[in-house]
C-alpha cells in the first residue's frame, strides 16, 4: 500500500511537471502569442488600479501649505510605528499658543500600506499615492519627511 501511493505520487508529479514545460515550450517556439506585460518597456502607458496603495504623501498647495494639524491620530492609528509627528507650540497673532507640526517622518520600509493612517486622519491631511518603484540600495533613503521645508497650516483648517 505505501509503495502504490509513493509511486502514485512521484507519476503524478511528474505528470505536473511535463504538463507545465509543455505550455513554456510551446510559448518559447511561439513568441508573438506571450501574454505577459512587459514592465520596464511600458511605463508611459502602464496605469494602476484607483484602488493601489503605494505610500504615505502630504499634499501641499501651490503656496506651501498643508492640511496636518498635529492631532498624530495617524500615529495612533498605525499598528506598527511606521508614522512620528513631532510637533511645536506656535505663538499665533493674538498671543495664544497654538500645536503645529515640526516635522512629519515617515518609514516606508516599516509601512503595511493598511491604509489606517489615512482613514484615521480628521483633516484629510495625508493619503495613499500611486507611487509604486521603491527599490534602493540604502534603507535610509526610505525614511522620509512628508512636511516640506518652510510649510504651514491652510487657513480654516482646525
Amino acid at each position: 500500500m505505501f509503495l502504490k501511493e509513493y509511486f502514485g505520487t512521484i507519476y503524478k508529479s511528474v505528470k505536473s511537471l511535463l504538463s507545465g514545460m509543455k505550455l513554456t515550450g510551446y510559448y518559447f517556439t511561439h513568441p508573438q502569442e506571450i501574454q505577459t506585460e512587459e514592465y520596464p518597456d511600458n511605463r508611459a502607458t502602464l496605469k494602476m488600479f484607483d484602488r493601489f496603495k503605494g505610500e504615505v504623501v502630504m499634499p501641499h498647495d501651490e503656496n506651501n501649505e498643508h492640511r496636518c494639524t498635529g492631532c498624530q491620530a495617524c500615529e495612533i492609528a498605525c499598528p506598527n510605528g511606521t508614522i512620528k509627528v513631532i510637533t511645536k507650540q506656535e505663538v499665533q497673532a493674538d498671543g495664544k499658543k497654538k500645536k503645529a507640526i515640526d516635522v512629519f517622518v515617515y518609514h516606508l520600509e516599516l509601512c503595511t500600506m493598511c491604509n489606517m493612517c489615512v482613514t484615521s486622519c480628521p483633516s484629510d491631511a495625508i493619503k495613499m499615492a500611486q507611487t509604486f518603484e521603491h527599490s534602493v540600495y540604502d534603507k535610509k533613503q526610505l525614511k522620509k519627511v512628508l512636511n516640506k521645508p518652510g510649510s504651514k497650516i491652510m487657513e480654516g483648517v482646525e
